[in-house]
This record gives structure tokens, C-alpha cells and sequence, in this order.
């Protein structure tokens, strides 16, 4: 599949990598990358020198129609692993197990330490947890990746990517963290090594970088943009009812007019008919 999706994407995209010479030839090494779209899970992998193992969302292998097939068959031929992320207790022990797994066969994992996509383009908090668990447990470097416009080939949302945008692939130079090995279970470690990643993607990439996790911007864009709509049709009810008012009082005030103007027709009627009396 990796031979067929890479050659179209060259062709359609024309991505463009920088670094590439940081990913070794041989052995186990972890890639981590910002993630700014859906498509960074077809261009990362497909472009890679060697094979890149994702632990990806299981959803991603069961969708139905036409595009899930697709979608499944390409993540199934690059080696991508599914994992039930939906709350399932124990699912992150089983992804960690797995990317060991994969670092033990001296392969490449991958891994986005947001934990999930970009809402708006900035790089958020990373994670503590699998990033630096397999990484102090398994000795392998950590190689920082930056995905570059990703985001304005497929937006957030949107199916059908835009064409004549040139994506990029960052690839920093190998982290070393064996200074912390067998202190996986310290969390203050694990928070350093992950924090000290994220500031070399965000070196690479030149996004802004934001202090909170991207789950709770997702959160706070959404209450936002409930606030705005619920702020918006509260305009818009005001301005019915504002309408509404002066139709009513258009009306009232041609129905006055009327009436004054009846008036009047009967005040000249009397004075005439008295005039003649």
C-alpha cells in the first residue's frame, strides 16, 4: 500500500522533507511528531525511509463505506496498530506494551504526544504517559517531528484535501534520555522528557505553543462557539422582536392617521350641512 499511496502523494502534493538524514538506517527509534491533521497520518508514515508503526484509533479500521475501506487498507499496509481508545480501562498499558513491543524488534514507533489533532493550528501540552514511558524503558531516542501546513491541505472536518498546498516534514536530530532510564515511574521525569520534546517540535514547526492540553482547547473552542451561536440567535430574536414592534407600531400609526383622517372627513360634513341649515 506504502508503494502505491507515496508515489500519488508526491505527485498530487509535492511534500517536501528536511532531515531526513536524523532517521536511522537501522534500529529502534522513536518519531514524535506535532499533529495538525488527519492527512499527517497518510504523509508521516508514506514518506518515511523505513516503516513507522502508529498506535491509531481503532475506529479508524472498522469505519463504514467506500473511504473507511481505503482508510484501513492504507493503515493496515504501512503497520499502523489498532487500539480501542474509547474509555476502555487498560487501553493505555495495552498501547504502551505495544510500542515496546515494536521498539524491542528494532523497528521505528510513532507517536503524537498531543495526544490528539490541532484545533486551530497551535502546538498544545504533551502528554505524560506513553512518549516517555517507552522511551526511559527501552533507552531508544526520540527523534522530534514537524509536520508543516498539513492542516491547510485537510482542515479540520473537511474529506476532500485542498490541492496545490505544499505540506513539509521537519525531522530534528535523535534525543538522547538514557540519563533518566529506569525512572519511568517518576511523573516529574516523565514531564520533563515530554516537555523538553515538545519544545523541540515546536523549534521545528514555529508554532505558538500553548500551556493546556489540546483536549481542553477542543473543550473551550466548542463552549465558545456554543456561547457565540447561543449569543447570535439572541440577536436574532432581538432583532424580530425588534421588527416586530415597529411593524406594530406602523400600523398603529397608520390606523391612527385613518381615524384622524375620518374624523376630520365628518367634522367638514356636519359644518357644511349646518352651513346650509
Amino acid at each position: 500500500m506504502k508503494m502505491i499511496v507515496a508515489p500519488m502523494l508526491r505527485i498530487f502534493f509535492r511534500p517536501w522533507t528536511e532531515g531526513m538524514e536524523n532517521i536511522p538506517d537501522e534500529g529502534p527509534a522513536i518519531i514524535a511528531s506535532n499533529h495538525l491533521s488527519f492527512s499527517d497520518s497518510f504523509f508521516l508514515p508514506a514518506l518515511m525511509k523505513r516503516r513507522v508503526t502508529f498506535i491509531a484509533k481503532a475506529e479508524y479500521f472498522n469505519t463504514p463505506g467506500l473511504k473507511g475501506r481505503l482508510t484501513a487498507a492504507f493503515f493496515k499496509g504501512v503497520g499502523q496498530l489498532p487500539v480501542d481508545r474509547s474509555g476502555v480501562r487498560g487501553a493505555g498499558e495495552a498501547a504502551i506494551r505495544s510500542a515496546i513491543a515494536v521498539i524491542d524488534s528494532g523497528e521505528l514507533f510513532g507517536v503524537y504526544p498531543e495526544g490528539t489533532r490541532s484545533p486551530d493550528g497551535k502546538l498544545y501540552r504533551g502528554k505524560v504517559g506513553g512518549l516517555a514511558r517507552v522511551a526511559l524503558q527501552t533507552g531508544a531516542p526520540v527523534i522530534p517531528v514537524a509536520m508543516i501546513d498539513t492542516e491547510k491541505v485537510q482542515p479540520p472536518g473537511q474529506v476532500i484535501p485542498n490541492f496545490g498546498i505544499r505540506p513539509g516534514i521537519r525531522i530534528g536530530r535523535p534525543m538522547d534520555f538514557s540519563r533518566y532510564q529506569g525512572m519511568e515511574n517518576d511523573r516529574f521525569i516523565l514531564r520533563s522528557v515530554t516537555d523538553e520534546v515538545m519544545y523541540e517540535i515546536m523549534r521545528l514547526s514555529g508554532q505558538e505553543y500553548v500551556d493546556i492540553y489540546a483536549t481542553a482547547a477542543k473543550r473551550q473552542i466548542a463552549e465558545e462557539k456554543k456561547r457565540a451561536e447561543a449569543e447570535r440567535r439572541a440577536e436574532q430574536r432581538a432583532e424580530r422582536a425588534a421588527e416586530k414592534e415597529r411593524q406594530a407600531a406602523e400600523k398603529a400609526a397608520q390606523a391612527q392617521a385613518g381615524a384622524e383622517k375620518a374624523q376630520k372627513g365628518e367634522t367638514g360634513e356636519k359644518s357644511e350641512r349646518d352651513g346650509k341649515g
